[in-house]
């Protein structure tokens, strides 16, 4: 009786997990397909995302990834610490001639929560 009810704590622990957010006004899959920002739907969408940037706070790297896809590029840098970078511009990889493309940044802590969400 007593690995039931462990058994059904720890299901129902693991079972409420808040949902992710919506970002109103962007077609997720659209987001997804567009690596690197090549083929320009997230530079058009760039609005409507920055509004809405701050609902990715708080949310775990796995459900980053769920949301937002893949990062295009990512770092490791001291304790712990891990970004991921979206293209919201075409790359450098896209077009030779930009240098400097706009991304988005989120900033994981240790454990791995999105603490920073930037668009440099």
């Amino acid at each position: 009786m007593m690995q039931k009810l462990i058994i059904l704590l720890v299901w129902a622990a693991f079972s409420c997990g808040k949902p992710l957010p919506q970002l109103e006004g962007i077609d997720m899959k659209q987001w997804k397909a567009d690596k690197l920002g090549c083929s320009g739907f997230r530079e058009k969408s760039l609005d409507i995302f920055s509004s809405q940037k701050n609902k990715l706070k708080g949310l775990s790297e796995a459900d980053i990834l769920q949301l937002l896809g893949r990062p295009d590029q990512n770092e490791l840098y001291k304790r712990n610490q891990k970004f991921f970078y979206y293209f919201v511009e075409s790359s450098s990889k896209c077009d030779s001639s930009k240098t400097d493309a706009r991304r988005l940044s989120i900033r994981f802590n240790a454990m791995e929560m999105a603490k920073e969400v930037v668009i440099e």
